[in-house]
């Protein structure tokens, strides 16, 4: 469940360096979020510009689809080119850095910093450090 003979201060820095790599998917996951929820606005405004047409509004429809329709949300880019610079200028070598820490130090092995404290917080309590349930 955790590596032995890592010591307290390294296991707690590998821990640190884990929870960093959790707020990072947490943004990367909000800029998807952004990604989404801008396209489905995109897609929306191209229903009411098409509706506003049809209810006999051609000018303003075209004055919509020439100001809004299919503008960059950031100087030359869509959201899906700005999540993907996300991911390739600073998510993948995030995660690729946090693996080769974690194989130096740990094995490999994910989340072991919390492993030792629940094994301490269970043993305190009197209960099986690794055991199922309560």
């Amino acid at each position: 469940m955790t590596v032995p003979r890592l010591d307290e201060a390294t296991s707690a820095a590998v821990g640190k360096l884990g929870e960093a790599l959790e707020w990072v998917e947490r943004a990367r996951g909000a800029l998807y979020e952004f990604h989404q929820l801008s396209g489905h606005a995109d897609r929306t405004l191209a229903e009411a510009i098409e509706d506003l047409a049809a209810a006999g509004h051609p000018r303003s429809a075209a004055q919509l689809r020439r100001e809004l329709h299919g503008r960059n949300v950031l100087d030359g880019r869509w959201t899906f080119q700005i999540v993907e610079e996300y991911d390739e200028l600073y998510y993948q070598p995030f995660v690729a850095s946090d693996e080769r820490i974690r194989t130096r130090f740990t094995g490999g092995r994910r989340h072991v910093h919390e492993a030792r404290m629940k094994a301490a917080e269970r043993d305190r309590a009197g209960r099986d450090r690794w055991g199922l349930g309560a």
